[in-house]
């Protein structure tokens, strides 16, 4: 599971992914992706830090991806902002995680810390963005059994 700070950093980056030529507000990215502000504040703050964004304090300033989205993965995130996702652990929390100390998880907790590395340095931004961008697209999609009204709206 990814800390909170990742998965706010995520849904912000891919929201400025969405807007590339204008510097957006941290106020702004708040309000549009539902983060609170003060702690979308602290955030950006270290991600621009780490490269990840520009700020322009003024009129006309704001926050600007700094890096290519589709070169950003969640693993950079994950590292930027010290997940625990990415430290070498063990799921026993016995010690640092190694073949040389390998307790009865070890062998499990290997394999499915690959699936979720791999998981974590293969989905980008860019491709983050473009699911949040068809998903404002699209309108709610009625819950199984329930139908539309001619307006487009469920029925109760």
């Amino acid at each position: 599971m990814l800390s909170g700070a990742v998965k706010y950093a995520a849904r912000a980056l891919s929201y400025l992914a969405r807007h590339p030529d204008e510097p957006l507000l941290v106020r702004e990215v708040a309000e549009a992706t539902g983060i609170p502000g003060p702690y979308l504040a602290k955030i950006v703050n270290t991600l621009a830090r780490r490269g990840f964004v520009a700020t322009q304090r003024g009129v006309g300033g704001g926050v600007t991806l700094s890096r290519d989205p589709g070169a950003t993965s969640l693993y950079d995130l994950c590292v930027a902002l010290d997940d625990p996702i990415v430290e070498t652990r063990c799921l026993l929390d016995q010690a640092e995680c190694s073949d040389e100390r390998a307790c009865p998880a070890h062998e499990f907790w290997k394999s499915h810390r690959e699936v979720e590395i791999r998981f974590l340095r293969g989905t980008t931004i860019h491709e983050m963005a473009a699911f949040d961008a068809r998903q404002e697209r699209q309108p709610d999609a009625p819950a199984a059994g329930q139908a539309r009204s001619p307006d487009g709206r469920h029925q109760r």
